[in-house]
């Protein structure tokens, strides 16, 4: 057994509570959320792991990706699924404009396609440019797009806002978006 770092023992929990619960033997409910002593069970297994490294993790996390429920029996990740759950997330109405960012090898795809959520459940945006700039910076050479999110709204589309502040939505058509230099 090999000993993780927090951090790879966060991204792991990323990859079981958003894609793959069924490499530590767990499920997810139809809500997203897992149980905890069975994560902790299943980590367990490959690395030293307890409730106070969970709950570190939980706590720390810059991106606040997951949430226990009140009395820490279940968790769950906020967003960023490619499995279908419903992480209970209520309509909201967004900001008049709302932010992506993507590496610049996405960009002649996203002009013709818009954006949309690949793997995942939702497209992803950000509130603010320099958020929408850290994750484009994680595809190489960050480019952003500005969203028309008001617009969108007012012509039907729905957005939803994560507990950790991420605005969601199931695609943003390219007549929605401006690239901005």
């Amino acid at each position: 057994m090999k000993a993780m770092t927090l951090n790879e023992i966060s991204k792991f929990i990323a990859l079981i509570l958003r894609h793959k619960p069924e490499v530590i033997g767990i499920q997810l409910d139809e809500h997203g959320w897992a149980n905890v002593d069975e994560l902790i069970a299943g980590i367990n297994r490959q690395t030293p792991f307890n409730m106070q490294m969970l709950e570190k993790i939980v706590r720390e996390d810059e991106k606040t990706r997951y949430s226990f429920n009140e009395d820490k029996t279940l968790i769950r990740a906020n967003q960023g699924h490619s499995i279908p759950v419903d992480v209970e997330l209520a309509e909201t109405a967004p900001p008049d404009i709302l932010y992506h960012g993507t590496g610049e090898k996405y960009v002649s795809s996203i002009d013709v396609q818009g954006l949309l959520p690949k793997s995942r459940l939702y497209v992803h945006l950000s509130k603010d440019t320099d958020t929408a700039c850290k994750v484009g910076l994680r595809h190489g050479k960050a480019v952003i797009y500005e969203v028309s999110a008001s617009q969108m709204a007012q012509d039907g589309y729905k957005f939803y806002l994560s507990a950790n502040g991420v605005w969601l939505t199931k695609c943003v058509p390219v007549k929605y978006l401006r690239k901005l230099v």
